[in-house]
């Protein structure tokens, strides 16, 4: 179906910290034109709910693949051991997205289809879905993403069979650019990658910092594949702004490095991050290099007891972005499957935004499934929040989180502020 646009309500503040207040992609493609219709699908159920991940374990993105795909890991474990869909255990497949500098998630996504995979869960990239959101939907098979948050997604022609647990960049860049002006920046410079996410996230921040009594000094749109960034960096420096605001992947490693050589460092000017580089970065930096650095992440609280549990999947976890995002994704895909007692994606994907809305509040996937083996309504809420899928797919409510740098080049959250979208 074509899906429609939403406007987003008034952003609350969450937590202690407040604020005044009125993920992710490479390159973009256009929405496939077409008119509303219902899904003719080729994928069939056999019983066995198959989820299959495509996610980055190479590439610009990589370092979000990990919290992903153990979330994706508990959230099965977790179905299994409350007996699984249809009596059976689901089973998982692990394919990676790598990054659109390859045909790595074409090839991905064509073995999970030959597995008859009954839904993918990803990419993390919003470009790289962007790149196969076709091949999937086309074959009749769901696709929802953790970590897509290109608004481009909300009126794609996907035949109802896309999602996300991710909220679109709207929500995000106004959070951010109301952050840097309530810091009291009156100039902002801008270095953004060039793709989807990049300048849809810009787009979004510009509006917030000027409707805020902003002025963006800067705007450099670069090629993340460059091999130097001092061209981009020297423009910035030349416009003096208070704030510098790097909306990027992987290679905002290369562009730091260089922003501290024009003297243009966290403490001369007050730097900002995304999802798509908010990373905690230790001691691939010397100590103090992003000390009091601020960045922006969807995504509500993940309580320790989650932490713990991903840790129990995945020891060596650093990060933790988007885990509960893949999670819920998982959860709600088994939930729906158990509500239209069928894996085929042509039953299930008409129940998932039933099960995320308007029944009675479950958090587990095994208190979910008594109440819809009870013959009850559900409304799953997950560790990312409560999710309430709308009509396009998207989070009806998302929550951003706000976080600090400090001297080890790691970050902690200063506050967490919520929208609607109405």
């Amino acid at each position: 179906m074509i899906r429609r646009n939403f406007a987003w309500r008034s952003v609350a503040v969450l937590g202690a910290a407040s604020l005044a207040l009125g993920a992710c992609s490479n390159d973009s493609k256009e929405p496939a034109a077409g008119s509303s219709s219902a899904a003719t699908t080729s994928a069939g159920g056999d019983g066995v709910l198959k989820i299959g991940t495509l996610l980055p374990q190479t590439g610009s993105l990589a370092f979000l693949g990990p919290p992903e795909i153990a979330g994706v890991k508990l959230a099965v474990k977790d179905i299994n051991a409350a007996g699984g869909v249809l009596g059976k255990d689901v089973v998982e497949s692990d394919t990676d997205s790598g990054d659109t500098s390859t045909d790595i998630a074409s090839q991905s996504v064509n073995k999970l289809l030959a597995e008859k995979a009954d839904v993918i869960i990803g990419a993390a990239s919003s470009s790289v879905s962007l790149s196969v959101i076709d091949k999937i939907t086309g074959a009749g098979v769901v696709q929802i993403s953790p970590a897509n948050t290109s608004d481009q997604f909300t009126t794609y022609n996907d035949k109802g069979l896309y999602f996300r647990t991710a909220p679109p960049d709207q929500l995000q860049g106004r959070v951010l650019g109301d952050l840097i002006v309530a810091d009291g920046n009156a100039k902002v410079g801008l270095l953004v990658m060039q793709d989807a996410y990049g300048t849809g996230l810009a787009k979004s921040a510009r509006a917030a910092i000027e409707s805020g009594g902003g002025q963006v000094a800067a705007e450099e749109v670069y090629d993340p594949k460059a091999a130097d960034f001092s061209a981009e960096v020297g423009k910035i420096k030349a416009a003096n702004p208070d704030a510098i605001v790097m909306i990027g992947f992987d290679e905002t490693k290369k562009i730091v490095p260089k922003l501290v050589e024009a003297g243009l460092t966290s403490k001369t000017k007050k730097w900002y991050f995304v999802d798509g580089n908010l990373s905690n970065y230790g001691k691939e930096f010397p100590n103090g290099t992003f000390e009091g650095a601020k960045g922006t992440t969807p995504g509500a609280k993940a309580s320790d007891d989650f932490k713990k549990q991903l840790l129990g999947v995945d020891p060596s976890l650093k990060d933790y972005t988007y885990g509960a995002e893949s999670y819920d994704a998982t959860i709600l895909t088994a939930l729906a499957a158990t509500a239209a007692k069928s894996d085929a994606p042509a039953d299930y994907s008409k129940k998932l935004a039933e099960v995320s809305k308007g029944g009675e509040k479950c958090t587990t996937f095994k208190d979910c499934k008594a109440l819809l083996d009870a013959g009850k309504d559900i409304d799953y809420d997950g560790n990312s929040g409560p999710i309430e899928f709308n009509d396009a797919g998207d989070p009806a409510e998302a929550t951003i989180g706000i976080y600090q740098y400090g001297p080890d080049n790691t970050y902690k959250n200063v506050a967490y502020q919520t929208g609607k979208i109405s």
